[in-house]
């Protein structure tokens, strides 16, 4: 009975974990992760200063960029990097960074609604 009682907290972590989504490739060769509890997005950096952010509901569909906008802070040969994207055709938001940027650059993206609510996806 002991055994049982001290493995729960086990059995609760890995099935919170289980619920959310491990970082992994996107359709247009960025990394895609959770941006809030509904939301996906995917970031495409390519070396130069363009950055795109495409937008996925929770099942993967595309979401229209329309009345989005986001904060994006990377991390670039060991500087902070701020700069905003802005709505683009279909589901992109697109912003141009300070210096240029590599594929697979570490940082956070913070999204924000057409209704004010922002939520936060890292990368």
């Amino acid at each position: 009975m002991r055994r049982f009682f001290l493995s729960l907290p086990l059995v609760f972590t890995l099935a919170g974990a289980s619920l959310a989504h491990e970082p992994r490739p996107g359709p247009h060769g960025g990394l895609k992760v959770d941006a809030g509890s509904s939301m996906h997005a995917e970031l495409v950096a390519d070396g130069t200063v363009k950055v795109t952010v495409f937008l996925y509901d929770a099942n993967d569909k595309p979401v229209a960029a329309q009345g989005f906008r986001a904060n994006a802070i990377l991390i670039v040969d060991g500087s902070t990097q701020r700069f905003a994207l802005q709505a683009a055709e279909s589901n992109k938001l697109v912003g141009n960074a300070p210096v240029a940027v590599p594929k697979g650059v570490k940082g956070a993206v913070q999204i924000i609604g057409p209704d004010g609510a922002a939520v936060q996806a890292k990368f």
